[in-house]
C-alpha cells in the first residue's frame, strides 16, 4: 500500500534529476530550425543623444542579416503601442531602439542579427556610434535635493508625535545607513527564442521570466496582438531573485528580429549585459530612536531615500515594516525617490525589507548598547502583539519562540557580552550580533486545473514558475495528498500561458497563492471522484457521505470500509479522465488580520585584528513561516537567503564610474558574491506555527524572510567584535581597521 501523506514531508524535487543531468531545457536551449542569432550593442554614455550610427562594416561581414537601430525598426513599433508590463512602475517604460535618446550607460542601441552567434558578436564590435553626451549623475547622495514624494507607491503610515517624543526621550540615537546597488546575478542569463508565424500572425516564445503572463502582456502591447496570438513558455528558470519579474529588452529584440526576418530568432544577454537592467537600488536611511530608561521605545523616525531612474518611479517597502515590528506609539516614516541616470531598479530578493531592516536593526543594536541592555532583551521589551500600522491583530505570530529557540541553539546568554572587544581567538576578535526578520505573508489570486486519468495518473497545472524555490515539488505534494494519489503518479505542470492563470513568482506568495489553488482544485477533484463513485456504484456508496470518506493510496475509502480504486472507477464508468478547474482567492476574513512571517538571526563573526578580514563561523536563524510544506526545499530557501545576506553585508557593491556612468564591476570576478569559503556553519530552525487565517494551507512564503535581518546581524556582530560601528555596506576591511 502506497503512503500518500506528503504535505510537511521532505520530498525530493521532481525536477531535480533533470537539472542535475542537464535534461532540463531552459529558455535559451530550445532548438529551432533555420534560427538566427542576435547580439546587442550598448551605449557608452549615460545621458545624451545618438548623433550617428555607422553600420557599414558590420553589414559587410558574411552571415550578417540585419543591423537594427532606432533609425530602421518598423514604424508600427512607434505608434499607439504599449511598452509597459504588469509590474511597470509609474512613468514611461523603457522602449528599446525607440529613438536617439540615451537614458543610461549600457542602454541597447543596436541589434546585430546573423546566421550564428559568433558572427553576430564579431560584427557588433564593428558598429560605430557617435554620441552627444550631456550632463548626468548616478549618485543619490549628490542629489538629495532632488528627492521627491511624487509617485511613491504604498505611502508609509505614521502615528503619534515621533518628533516630540524623541525630544523628550532620555535615551536617543540618530544615525545614517547606506546600502549600495545590488545585482541579481542568477546563474541563467536572460534569453529569448522568438518564433513568428507569418501565416496566422502569432508568436511562440521561449523566454526566461518569473511569470509567463508578464511577457505575454508585454509582447501583446508592443506588437498590438490579441492574447491568443502570443504563447509564452518557460518550464525552468535558472534563478531569478526578481530579475525575471519584468520582461527584459532581449525579449523585444528577439521578437523584433523574428517578425521582420520571418525566422526563429534567439537573443541571449552576456554576463556583462546582465548588469544593464534592474538592480536593488542604492538607498540612504536616516533613523532616530528614542527610549525610556528601561529600553521601551517612545519614538521611531525612519527616513529613506531610494534610487530610481529618470524615466520610471520605482519604489519599495523600505520603511513599511518599521511601524509593525516593534510596539511604539510614536512612529514617523518617510520615503522619497531620487532620479539618477541608471536603468530603473527592480524588485530584488526581499525588496525594501532587506534594506530597511538593515537600518532599523542596526539602530536597535546601537540604542541597546547605549542604554546598556542586551539587544535580545531590548527586542523582547518592545515586542508587538498587534500590528499598530494597520490596527489589526496578527493572524499568527511566533516571534517570541523564534527569539527563544535561536538563543538556546546559539548559546546567546553564555556568549554575548555587551561591551565590544571582550573575546579573542588567536589573532581574531570574536563578536556576536542578532537581528529580527519580518516579511509580509501575501496571497494572490491563482487558478489550477486537475486531470485524473483512467490509468491513475494525476496531472495538475498552473501557469506559475519555479525559479529554484521548489514549486514543482511542493505543488506535487499538495496535489498528491489532497487527491490521494501517489507522488510517483502525480505530475505538476507550470510555466506556460496555455495553463491556468497564476501570479508571477515573487513576493514569497507562490506557495500560498498557487498552493491554495492546487489544494482547492484537489478538493474539487474529491467531489468529482465521489460523485462518479455514487453514480457508478450506488450500492457500495449507499449510506455514505463525502465528508466521512477518505482519499488515499489511489483509492476512495468509504466509511463502511469499502475501497474503490481510481483506475477501476474510471474504467468501469467509461471515463478517460476527470477534469476540474478552480479559481482561488484570499478569503474575505483575511483582511481583518495582518499576516507576516518572522525570524530571528544570530551571528558569530571573527575579525582578524591585524588584517580586518571577516569570517562568519556560525549563523543560526529561526523562522516562523506557518505550515512548512517541505522542510528540505524550505531549508534550501532559507540557506539561499542567508548566503545573499552574507554577500550584502560583506561583499556586494555595484560600483558605477561617476565620470562615465558605467558599471565598473559588471562581471562575477569583480562583483563579489559569497563562495564556499565564505559560508560555514548555518543552522536553520523552523518554529512551529499554526495559522488558520493566512490561506487554506496555512503556509507563509519563505523566499524573502531568509535574507531579512542577516546583514544587520553581521554588522552588529562586527561592532561587538571590534567596537567599530559600520553603517555603510559592504563591511570591507578598511572600515573595520583603525587606519587613522
Amino acid at each position: 500500500m502506497t503512503n500518500t501523506q506528503y504535505i510537511g514531508k521532505s520530498v525530493d524535487r521532481p525536477d531535480g534529476r533533470k537539472k542535475v543531468l542537464g535534461q532540463a531545457t531552459y529558455a535559451g536551449e530550445f532548438t529551432q530550425e533555420n534560427m538566427v542569432y542576435g547580439y546587442i550593442v550598448q551605449s557608452e554614455i549615460a545621458n545624451g543623444k545618438i548623433v550617428k550610427i555607422d553600420m557599414k562594416q558590420a553589414e559587410k561581414v558574411e552571415g550578417v542579416l540585419r543591423v537594427f537601430t532606432h533609425e530602421n525598426i518598423p514604424q508600427y513599433l512607434k505608434i499607439n503601442v504599449d511598452y509597459s508590463d504588469p509590474l511597470a512602475p509609474p512613468g514611461n517604460p523603457f522602449r528599446p531602439l525607440y529613438n536617439d535618446n540615451i537614458l543610461y550607460n549600457g542602454q541597447p542601441v543596436a541589434l546585430v542579427v546573423a546566421e550564428d552567434f559568433e558572427t553576430a558578436r564579431f560584427a557588433a564590435g564593428l558598429v560605430q556610434v557617435e554620441y552627444k553626451a550631456e550632463k548626468f549623475s548616478v549618485d543619490i547622495r549628490e542629489n538629495l535635493g532632488k528627492a521627491t514624494h511624487k509617485d511613491v507607491d504604498d505611502s508609509p503610515k505614521n502615528r503619534g508625535d515621533a518628533e516630540g517624543a524623541f525630544a523628550k526621550a532620555p535615551h536617543t540615537i540618530s544615525a545614517e545607513y547606506y546600502q549600495p546597488r545590488h545585482f541579481h546575478n542568477p546563474m541563467e542569463p536572460h534569453a529569448t527564442i522568438a518564433i513568428w508565424n507569418d501565416k496566422n500572425a502569432s508568436f511562440k516564445i521561449y523566454d526566461k521570466i518569473q511569470g509567463v503572463r508578464s511577457s505575454q502582456a508585454y509582447i501583446r502591447g508592443v506588437f498590438s496582438l490579441e492574447k491568443e496570438k502570443v504563447a509564452i513558455s518557460c518550464p525552468f528558470v535558472g534563478g531569478g531573485f526578481g530579475a525575471g519579474l519584468r520582461p527584459q529588452y532581449q525579449l523585444f529584440m528577439a521578437a523584433l528580429a523574428s517578425k521582420v526576418l520571418k525566422r526563429p530568432a534567439k537573443v541571449t544577454l552576456t554576463r556583462r549585459q546582465m548588469f544593464s537592467f534592474g538592480h536593488r537600488p542604492a538607498n540612504l536611511q536616516r533613523i532616530k530612536l528614542g527610549a525610556e530608561e528601561n529600553g521601551k521605545l517612545t519614538a521611531i523616525q525612519h527616513e529613506s531615500f531610494g534610487e530610481t531612474s529618470t524615466f520610471e518611479k520605482f519604489s519599495e517597502m523600505v520603511v513599511n515594516f518599521t511601524g509593525v515590528i516593534y510596539d511604539c506609539d510614536n512612529v514617523d516614516t518617510d520615503y522619497q525617490l531620487i532620479p539618477v541616470n541608471v536603468y530603473t531598479p527592480m524588485d530584488t530578493r526581499a525588496p525594501g525589507g532587506a534594506t530597511g531592516m538593515f537600518g532599523l536593526e542596526s539602530a536597535m543594536d546601537e540604542l541597546a548598547y547605549k542604554i546598556g541592555i542586551d539587544p535580545l532583551e531590548m527586542r523582547l521589551r518592545n515586542y508587538a502583539d498587534r500590528d499598530q500600522n494597520a490596527d489589526k491583530p496578527f493572524s499568527s505570530k511566533e516571534l517570541r519562540a523564534c527569539y527563544q529557540q535561536a538563543a538556546d541553539s546559539f548559546g546567546w546568554k553564555e556568549k554575548y557580552t555587551l561591551q565590544p572587544r571582550q573575546k579573542k581567538d588567536g589573532h581574531a576578535l570574536v563578536g556576536y550580533g542578532m537581528a529580527t526578520g519580518i516579511w509580509e505573508a501575501m496571497q494572490q489570486k491563482a487558478s489550477a486545473q486537475a486531470i485524473l486519468q483512467s490509468d491513475g495518473k494525476l496531472i495538475v497545472s498552473s501557469g506559475t514558475a519555479d525559479n529554484g524555490a521548489g514549486t514543482y515539488a511542493i505543488m506535487t505534494q499538495i496535489a498528491a495528498e489532497t487527491v490521494g494519489v501517489s507522488i510517483e503518479k502525480t505530475e505538476f505542470r507550470l510555466g506556460d500561458t496555455d495553463l491556468p492563470k497564476a501570479p508571477i513568482q515573487g513576493g514569497s506568495w507562490t506557495a500560498s497563492s498557487v498552493g491554495s489553488a492546487v489544494r482547492m482544485v484537489g478538493k474539487a477533484m474529491q467531489i468529482k471522484i465521489y460523485d462518479l463513485a455514487c453514480k457508478t456504484y450506488p450500492v457500495k456508496t449507499s449510506n455514505t457521505t463525502l465528508s466521512d470518506s477518505k482519499f488515499e493510496n489511489n483509492q476512495l475509502v468509504l466509511k463502511n470500509g469499502t475501497t474503490i480504486d481510481f483506475t477501476e472507477l474510471l474504467t468501469t464508468a467509461g471515463e478517460d479522465q476527470l477534469k476540474v478547474l478552480h479559481n482561488a482567492k484570499p478569503e474575505e476574513s483575511r483582511s481583518d488580520y495582518s499576516c507576516y512571517a518572522h525570524a530571528c538571526v544570530m551571528v558569530e563573526v571573527n575579525v582578524d585584528e591585524d588584517l580586518g578580514m571577516i569570517t562568519i563561523p556560525k549563523i543560526v536563524i529561526t523562522v516562523a513561516g506557518g505550515k512548512i510544506l517541505n522542510p528540505k526545499t524550505a531549508r534550501s530557501q532559507i540557506l539561499g537567503g542567508i548566503v545573499w545576506g552574507i554577500g550584502a553585508a560583506l561583499e556586494e557593491d555595484g560600483m558605477i564610474d561617476p565620470n562615465y556612468g558605467r558599471i565598473m564591476n559588471a562581471n562575477l570576478a569583480e562583483y563579489h558574491v559569497p563562495v564556499h569559503a565564505d559560508v560555514q556553519d548555518m543552522e536553520v530552525i523552523f518554529v512551529e506555527e499554526e495559522d488558520k487565517i493566512v490561506n487554506p494551507i496555512g503556509a507563509k512564503g519563505l523566499g524573502e524572510i531568509g535574507i531579512v535581518g542577516v546583514a544587520a546581524a553581521i554588522a552588529n556582530a562586527v561592532f561587538n567584535a571590534t567596537g567599530r560601528r559600520v553603517r555603510e555596506l559592504p563591511i570591507t576591511l578598511d572600515k573595520v581597521l583603525d587606519l587613522d
